[in-house]
């Protein structure tokens, strides 16, 4: 590729980083190094360091503009609760050396994060700048990772994100359609809101984003959210993936947290104002009702 944008995902097999390189496949203009956790390990400092300048070497070469977009997480939410030192690991010092390879070598940081930094009990969609307060171990590392991307000095942006579904990998709509042939019922929390996201809209932002950054027209705030538009509970969002598979949605049950108790502490309210990347100038995610029956469609 001569010219274009030339991304490095960390986190490539991901959901969203399979579907950031398909959008890429799709595009001219857009190249991506997409490597699994397992061939760029984001603990092993040395590792990520001569990525970063892999990938501005051959940007140089190609007159492609380099952007990292940072995939990888631990986001085993439960699991973190005993294994929070893995956890911190992959999501605050592989961040903290990932951005000071970006800083070393002049290439902008895209880093993903999530609503688990907030501390779940508000009322209405929190802002970029409400204070954080995670309550269990991976929010507690999620936001130290933002900490240490936006205290490296790199030219980075934090994009949070919610209740991040695609077509690989574990997530809510893959449980609930494989429980759906599996159950005549199937309980689910119906006092826990937040903002389904397909992972092949958050691609397109993220490039939409990654874009800009590249044309010297990167957003002036620093921290982002980017989420499917509108909000539901899980219950909700069962009912309509029920719906989209073609089955009854009144075979979704309603329960709560209290009926159904994990390691880790949900939030009970995570929904993001999508204020900040619409007054950014990008392209709104469209609403999550919307993007299931793309999903559906797409599938």
């Amino acid at each position: 590729m001569t010219g274009g944008l030339l991304l490095l995902v960390p986190g490539g097999s991901g959901q969203l980083g399979r579907d950031l390189a398909a959008l890429a496949s799709s595009r001219p203009d857009v190249e991506a190094i997409t490597p699994s956790s397992a061939e760029l390990d984001m603990t092993r400092a040395g590792d990520v360091v001569s990525a970063v300048g892999a990938l501005a070497e051959r940007a140089s070469a190609s007159g492609a503009s380099p952007v990292v977009v940072n995939a990888a997480a631990y986001t085993a939410v439960d699991a973190a609760e005993t294994d929070e030192a893995r956890a911190f690991a992959v999501n605050v010092d592989g961040p903290r050396v990932l951005a000071a390879a970006c800083t070393s070598r002049r290439v902008p940081l895209v880093h993903v994060s999530t609503d688990y930094v907030f501390p779940g009990d508000a009322s209405s969609p929190y802002e970029v700048d409400d204070p954080l307060g995670p309550h269990s171990a991976y929010g507690r590392t999620k936001a130290a990772g933002e900490d240490a991307v936006l205290g490296s000095g790199a030219s980075a942006w934090i994009v949070r994100t919610s209740w991040v579904y695609g077509k690989s990998g574990n997530n809510f709509v893959k449980t609930m359609a494989r429980l759906e042939k599996e159950r005549d019922t199937v309980s689910v929390v119906d006092d826990q809101t937040g903002s389904p996201t397909w992972s092949a809209d958050l691609a397109s932002g993220l490039v939409e984003l990654a874009g800009r950054i590249a044309a010297d027209a990167g957003p002036p705030g620093r921290v982002l959210h980017c989420t499917g538009g509108g909000s539901t509970t899980w219950y909700g969002f069962a009912q309509a993936v029920f719906a989209g598979l073609g089955a009854d949605p009144a075979r979704v049950l309603p329960c709560t947290t209290a009926d159904f108790p994990r390691p880790a502490p949900r939030p009970a309210y995570s929904v993001l104002s999508n204020a900040s990347w619409r007054d950014a100038g990008l392209t709104p995610l469209r609403s999550w009702q919307d993007a299931l029956t793309a999903y559906f469609a797409a599938a």
